[in-house]
């Protein structure tokens, strides 16, 4: 029996056809979003966000031509009255510097005088940008390691780094943003070296809109503009920084004015950008990851989060910070490898100066950094969480677990003493071998017991954090 024709082509031939030519094209649409929590839910998180690991934040604007902040709180107690007197923070300067009797008002007296608008900074802040060069941040975030970078585009103080066609109701023209494009340069030189480009904004603060300042925990939410202007206001800024610059990461801060319309924006922006990732500071109950700031988990998470910090106490530039402040490359290196093992990423901050020059304490840490994953990096880049974040060798050194295919990397956080060191309660299959990372040669290992006697040779590579690569099935 003759099978029937279709358009004059054989059945076979034309469910081939289907398949090869139509299908493709078909799973090659990207999902629409539609604004409801239901929809913006069905985002995947990104392979590339999952696989980044470590990003780099930069707070720059303003507060830069000052910089400076009280050094009293080693610790980020945010809910303690004393803390928002002493706000470590040089990004909050202005309202800081508000603050009868804080040492920022002290200091803003001394250096620029009592009746010193904070909005003066602004012709300072555009002379001095003239010498900066995007391409060469670009080259030491790229050496330092990073996947992506985060740029504050407005912060609390309301003042942009972009030419927004959204005019300020409340600035003079030459004080609403910089005189330079830096959104759009830097994202151009982040993307010639590869990496991703992400844009923070400050949704919830604009101290434009709602002076403030906040001089107890309970003006936290006061100074939160509502009004439909700023609700529209702020709708506007996020849409441009979609539209021109198509960002990789929509990092909102604080909140989004309930006057605004942050679900329309998640949506605008997926259907803009499919693989881009949005922070949990919207107010809203969607987000791609969570964001603790200057804090760590003690657990694997079963959600992609993301830390936060500086490295100094203060995200933004602070001259008064020094070698004291700054956090050690060995604390760097092991606080990355901790928050990977446990399924996070760390985002971290540099503050320059007002003329773009990261501080050379910074500099240095990047630097260490950079060299530490150059060697090692194939422990972090691309890795998930083992069965377990964190063991120990029965010397005492602290360990983090990280796997990928089918090795199981562990990082020493800490020097070997000796030319062996025994993994805790960890079996190997007989006949698999142990590579340590800088090191092309597999070293000597017994299984005892549970655990596993590790042979190291008496010059290790590298510095900071040793790394084990258990190249077969570990349990």
């Amino acid at each position: 029996m003759l099978r029937p024709q279709v358009c004059g082509v054989s059945p076979i031939i034309f469910l081939l056809l289907f398949c090869f030519l139509v299908l493709p094209s078909l799973q090659a649409q990207p999902s629409h979003y539609e604004p409801t929590i239901e929809s913006l839910n069905r985002h995947p998180l990104p392979q590339w966000y999952a696989d980044a690991k470590l990003g780099i934040f930069i707070h720059w604007g303003l507060y830069s031509v000052p910089g400076w902040a009280p050094l009293t709180h080693p610790e980020h107690d945010f809910g303690n009255q004393d803390y928002i007197v002493n706000n470590p923070y040089a990004e909050w300067y202005f309202n800081t510097m508000r603050l009868e009797g804080s040492p920022t008002q002290a200091y803003h007296r001394e250096h620029y005088g009592a009746n010193y608008d904070y909005y003066n900074f602004a012709p300072i802040f555009d002379r001095e940008i003239k010498k900066w060069n995007p391409e060469a941040w670009a080259k030491i975030f790229r050496d330092a390691g990073a996947k992506y970078v985060v740029l504050t585009s407005k912060h609390h103080d309301g003042f942009t780094l972009w030419p927004s066609s959204t005019p300020n109701p409340t600035l003079l023209p030459d004080r609403q943003h910089a005189t330079r494009d830096i959104v759009g340069e830097l994202t151009t030189a982040v993307r010639s070296q590869g990496l991703r480009m992400g844009l923070y904004y400050s949704g919830g603060y604009d101290w434009t809109f709602v002076p403030g300042p906040i001089r107890e925990s309970g003006d936290h939410q006061k100074v939160k503009p509502q009004s439909e202007a700023y609700g529209k206001y702020a709708d506007a800024h996020v849409r441009e920084l979609i539209e021109r610059y198509h960002p990789a990461l929509l990092w909102n801060d604080i909140d989004y004015p309930k006057s605004g319309h942050p679900l329309e924006i998640m949506a605008e922006y997926y259907n803009a950008v499919p693989d881009g990732v949005i922070d949990d500071r919207f107010g809203v109950k969607h987000s791609d990851f969570r964001s603790p700031e200057y804090q760590t988990l003690d657990h694997i998470s079963p959600t992609k989060w993301e830390e936060c910090r500086g490295l100094g106490r203060s995200f933004g530039y602070n001259r008064a910070e020094g070698e004291a402040e700054t956090i050690a490359p060995d604390e760097l290196i092991h606080l990355l490898v901790d928050i990977v093992s446990k399924n996070g990423n760390l985002l971290l901050d540099v503050g320059p100066e007002a003329d773009g020059t990261i501080p050379p304490v910074q500099m240095s840490r990047l630097q260490a950094l950079g060299e530490w994953l150059q060697q090692n990096g194939e422990a972090i880049y691309g890795t998930r969480p083992w069965k377990r974040a964190v063991g120990e060798t029965a010397e005492g050194i602290p360990v983090r677990f990280t796997q990928k295919d089918a090795a199981v990397y562990t990082t020493l956080l800490g020097q070997p003493k000796a030319t062996s060191i025994t993994l805790k309660g960890v079996s190997f299959k007989a006949g698999s071998q142990i590579y340590l990372l800088g090191s092309s040669r597999p070293v000597a290992w017994s299984q005892q017991g549970n655990d596993i006697r590790v042979d190291l040779p008496s010059s290790l590579p590298g510095h900071y954090a040793v790394v084990l690569k258990l190249a077969g099935p570990v349990s």
